[in-house]
């Protein structure tokens, strides 16, 4: 197999990540006066776009079988897969995968929380070992009580480096939430952080909200799927995106700043988030669940529980799929108003 053998589109998106990490490769080099390890590292983009030029890109250096698409995508200089590694070796790295989701899942809150005026619930189901989903509640403290953020997102890519960028995130942005930031702040501040970070082939889209035990929320995203306010008369109300994904952007652009939605929810609204793990799910002939479908689903469902909407969106998606499996992770929050109390 060779690069001629990979979908155009495919080619372009290795071509992308290479060049761009080239770019910041040479930027940090010429601001930190060339140190080693990162020229090494732009020898190894160099030698992947050469290897893009004559045709070759993609083989293995050890046994000239092809590299998976995904794993490229989300390492693009790789130059061999996993054939080099003995019997003992895999299973060495099978036991450090099981560890990584094991510290992955101790990052997650509580799957269910009974909040001033709120229900929540969650699922966060990972395709593979580990996953590059997001998820968290924070609850606030001293002038901020009785308010609590809620972020939902997707890192670019899969596996490993995924999920280290997701704990990276998970930090910053508690951190952020304890200091009472904003929505729209807290992800002009993780931009920050990752922008000068990570490498041009990472980012992540988000989404930042904080709700108050009165109803109202404010809600920023950083390009991610749309958040749905499911009214209790089940009506969908989907709110657009503020900003470019955590990443993309460096701080002194304009596509760094984010702006915040306020809306106001009653008893029996709901707030449902998601990644793309949903909406992109696709069957055996390759036909996707969908946005509409999913919003049909909500209106049917609307005035349930936080619960129960996540439960029935689950249900929907697994019925979809008709025994498939996931090809993405995926994960979905919904938070359910009730000024009745918090139980």
């Amino acid at each position: 197999m060779n690069t001629a053998q990979y979908p155009a589109e495919v080619q372009s998106r290795f071509r992308s990540q290479l060049i761009n990490r080239r770019a910041r490769l040479e930027r940090t080099i010429a601001d930190l006066n060339q140190p080693a390890d990162l020229l090494v590292l732009l020898s190894e983009v160099d030698a992947a776009l050469s290897r893009l030029g004559d045709g070759s890109y993609g083989d293995c250096d050890v046994c000239q079988l092809p590299i998976a698409a995904d794993d490229l995508l989300a390492n693009p200089t790789a130059p061999y897969c996993l054939c080099e590694l003995s019997p003992e070796r895999q299973r060495a790295l099978e036991r450090d995968l099981t560890l990584a989701w094991r510290v992955q899942a101790a990052l997650l809150p509580p799957a269910d929380l009974a909040l001033p005026g709120w229900q929540t619930h969650y699922r966060y189901i990972p395709s593979g070992p580990v996953s590059g989903d997001y998820c968290d509640l924070v609850v606030t403290e001293g002038r901020r009580a009785g308010e609590f953020y809620f972020m939902l997102g997707d890192v670019s890519g899969k596996g490993v480096a995924a999920s280290l960028l997701m704990a990276h995130l998970n930090a910053s942005l508690r951190a952020f939430a304890r200091t009472g930031l904003a929505p729209q702040e807290t992800l002009a501040e993780a931009n920050r952080l990752l922008a000068g970070s990570t490498l041009a082939s990472h980012y992540a889209t988000l989404v930042c909200g904080r709700a108050s035990s009165s109803g109202e929320v404010e809600i920023a995203n950083a390009g991610h799927c749309q958040p749905l306010i499911v009214r209790s008369n089940g009506r969908i109300e989907a709110l657009e995106a503020t900003g470019l994904p955590l990443g993309l952007a460096v701080p002194a652009e304009a596509g760094a700043r984010y702006a915040a939605e306020k809306v106001c929810l009653s008893d029996g609204d709901s707030v449902v988030l998601y990644t793309d793990g949903v909406t992109e799910a696709a069957d055996a002939l390759d036909s996707q669940y969908g946005d509409e479908r999913l919003r049909s689903l909500l209106a049917c469902c609307a005035g349930k529980s936080a619960r129960d909407l996540v439960t029935r969106c689950l249900a929907d998606v697994t019925a979809f799929l008709s025994g498939g499996a996931l090809s993405d992770d995926l994960t979905i929050l919904a938070l359910y108003r009730s000024s009745r109390g918090s139980s």
